[in-house]
């Protein structure tokens, strides 16, 4: 990968075994592989989880190369804000558009939104019910936090087009356990990742493959977290 030609001659051994186990050895491990959109996907949000920007600066152009459109990455960014807030997510928004200007990407993209300001609510909680099942219908009652959710979080978010809601919980689930400290939420996503389809074994390759970039304690964490979410 050019964008490490630098550290290939400052650090040629440590770079011989990292490109070794992160472009080679994670990728083809036998019972963990991903294709390749799912796979850059996932790691373009766990970089944004614990907020690697200089690697997701290299990562962005290869992930278009492996077949991720400017809309798919820029819905992984905008639904970001909701798990990381804007205060972390502002500088990988200025890097994606940023990287899309060199590469003649024209902005604004075409518009993704299916709600109004009027329905959003409705969409929202019904998003949130077409995931995590019926005990959704009326949690946006319960106080003003409970209904921002509802209404931003998902109304704003989940019911974008560019990605689709298996995409997204996926993607959610990477936020969550590449910061750390969000164990509770990340078990809440795991299970919402069950629920449309995206089981056990589907999540623990999505943890394999991010391994390289997020580490191993909070990737042996997410696995603890897809177990409890599964035996739940």
């Amino acid at each position: 990968m050019a964008e490490y030609e630098k550290l290939r001659g400052t650090d040629p051994e440590f770079m011989e075994r990292w490109e070794a186990f992160a472009f080679d050895e994670v990728v083809n491990e036998p019972g963990q592989q991903l294709d390749d959109e799912t796979r850059y996907l996932a790691i373009l949000s766990v970089l944004m989880g614990c907020q690697g920007i200089d690697a997701y600066k290299c990562m962005l152009p290869e992930s278009l190369k492996a077949g991720l459109t400017p809309v798919m990455v820029k819905e992984m960014v905008y639904q970001a804000v909701d798990y990381l807030g804007f205060g972390r997510v502002y500088p990988f928004l200025n890097a994606t558009n940023e990287c899309f200007s060199r590469q003649g990407i024209s902005l604004p993209l075409e518009g993704q939104s299916t709600t109004t300001m009027e329905n959003r609510l409705e969409k929202g909680s019904q998003a949130q019910v077409d995931i995590f099942g019926e005990g959704m219908k009326d949690f946006w009652k319960g106080g003003h936090m409970n209904r921002w959710l509802a209404a931003n979080c998902f109304g704003d978010f989940y019911t974008r087009t560019g990605l689709d809601l298996k995409q997204r919980e996926m993607i959610t689930f990477c936020f969550l356990y590449a910061q750390g400290g969000c164990e509770p939420q990340a078990i809440s996503h795991a299970q919402g990742n069950i629920r449309l389809g995206n089981d056990a074994e589907f999540l623990t390759k999505v943890v394999s493959q991010c391994v390289p970039y997020v580490g191993y304690p909070r990737s042996l964490n997410a696995i603890q977290c897809i177990k409890k979410a599964a035996e739940q």
